[in-house]
């Protein structure tokens, strides 16, 4: 009986560390993109490595997460156009150089609110079938509850920080924001400047930040760079409206071409 007893614990652990093995966050449930159907897709580099996504909104500005850049003291910032895969060789992928890194005036360290990054190239993009400006939302207006948007990038796929290869994607619905501010759930802390959508087992993690939220083929959100576990139902995602910041994006892109 004894021996019996010993073999029952030995599984019981080895099923909890199978459990704990297996993926929490990726783009989590979600699968590889289809090779530059999202000519958009933008990821952002410091010394060669992929820190977070972004999205092409002009042909010399990449749109990403203020807080992607935070700790980047002296790291050289770049950003991969026409990827779909990080490593391999293809005839669209260029790396371009950052002119300039605009994070939004009140981003701060210890807060999502305006959790958004501008970056200037320091040439215009090369356009082409894998290389294409996103529109984005300007009405400032909600999506609806249950809507299904589309989000991609090369995040973490497992509790170990591995990360892709290739470009991921999943569809998620939009969660309203008065659910999202329950307390079971974000408890009051989305403003109207964020919105959110259902994370369970499908879901945006590490690397995915600054990628877009994407609705009807127009970017309505970011994906902000928060600190929650990814996956978890009881902590849907959060994005940053983009027509919210409108006037911002706008100010400092034209800015730009006056200096």
């Amino acid at each position: 009986m004894a021996n019996l007893s010993v073999h029952l614990a030995a599984l019981i652990l080895l099923g909890a560390a199978l459990c704990a093995a297996q993926p929490r966050g990726r783009i989590l449930g979600g699968r590889e993109a289809n090779s530059h159907q999202r000519p958009y897709m933008a990821s952002v580099q410091v010394n060669g490595k992929h820190v977070c996504g972004g999205f092409l909104v002009a042909e010399q500005w990449v749109l990403s997460a203020a807080h992607c850049l935070e700790d980047v003291a002296d790291g050289k910032v770049q950003v991969l156009l026409g990827a779909h895969s990080l490593s391999q060789r293809e005839p669209f992928k260029r790396l371009y150089d950052v002119l300039r890194a605009v994070p939004h005036p009140d981003s701060r360290h210890d807060t999502i609110d305006h959790d958004l990054l501008l970056l200037q190239l320091s040439e215009k993009a090369e356009l082409g079938p894998a290389v294409q400006p996103l529109p984005w939302q300007r009405e400032d207006r909600d999506v609806a509850a249950r809507t299904l948007c589309d989000v991609a990038g090369w995040g973490v796929v497992s509790h170990t920080g591995r990360q892709p290869d290739r470009l991921q994607y999943l569809t998620l619905r939009v969660m309203d924001r008065d659910t999202c501010n329950l307390r079971r759930y974000h408890d009051g802390t989305i403003t109207e400047r964020m919105m959110c959508a259902e994370s369970n087992r499908r879901d945006t993690c590490k690397g995915d930040s600054g990628g877009p939220l994407v609705c009807g083929g127009v970017a309505e959100g970011v994906v902000t760079s928060g600190s929650r576990v990814c996956g978890n139902p009881k902590k849907p995602g959060i994005y940053t409206r983009v027509a919210s910041y409108a006037a911002w994006i706008d100010g400092v892109m034209a800015g730009a071409e006056a200096a």
